[in-house]
């Protein structure tokens, strides 16, 4: 997102305007409603920058005023209980952890604050937008765009020229894309 080292604006349309519709993680997750609890089943596949695999199992109520997860990577032999993002403001949102690693014998916490808002002068929006296929089938998409807005200003009588455009720039992706399969509840 950053303009050419010598200042110049750039010469191409492709070097102003630029959307990426490779995803960098894609999550087949499968879900089961039992007694008043989600067991999940997920299956991340992360390309970029390396390639890796993991494997979850995840358990949390389904209530609306849940407040926790469970988490256990079998491969790492990780198990995490996470609280849900709880909003700090209209734009940040705070997530606590507390983890135990059976292969390191360790145990530890952590934290997220996040935003969907926010860049290095840059401005930048994150979302996740849902399509339900049919009942039981969704797909999941996380995008994100990192922008500048063009620009159009000018001058008379002073050193400004009497008119000057920016082009703007815009750099979107397709980061996320999930397949969730949920069963129904089996009481």
């Amino acid at each position: 997102m950053e303009g050419n080292p010598n200042g110049e604006e750039p010469t191409s349309w492709e070097e102003l305007y630029n959307i990426n519709l490779m995803p960098s993680e894609i999550f087949l997750k499968f879900r089961k409603q039992i007694q008043g609890f989600r067991v999940g089943v997920n299956f991340e596949l992360c390309n970029a920058p390396i390639n890796d695999y993991h494997a979850k199992l995840v358990l949390k109520p389904l209530s609306y005023e849940r407040k926790w997860k469970l988490i256990y990577e079998p491969f790492y032999q990780d198990v995490q209980l996470v609280s849900k993002k709880i909003p700090v403001t209209k734009f940040l949102n705070l997530q606590v952890g507390v983890g135990h690693s059976f292969q390191l014998h360790a145990t530890g916490w952590k934290w997220k604050l996040t935003t969907c808002l926010g860049g290095d002068g840059i401005s930048r929006i994150r979302n996740k937008t849902s399509l339900g296929l049919c009942p039981g089938v969704d797909f999941r998409f996380g995008w994100r765009a990192d922008y500048v807005l063009p620009e159009i200003n000018g001058g008379l009588g002073s050193e400004e020229p009497l008119f000057n455009m920016n082009s703007g720039r815009l750099q979107a992706s397709l980061d996320r894309v999930e397949a969730v399969f949920t069963h129904g509840d089996g009481e």
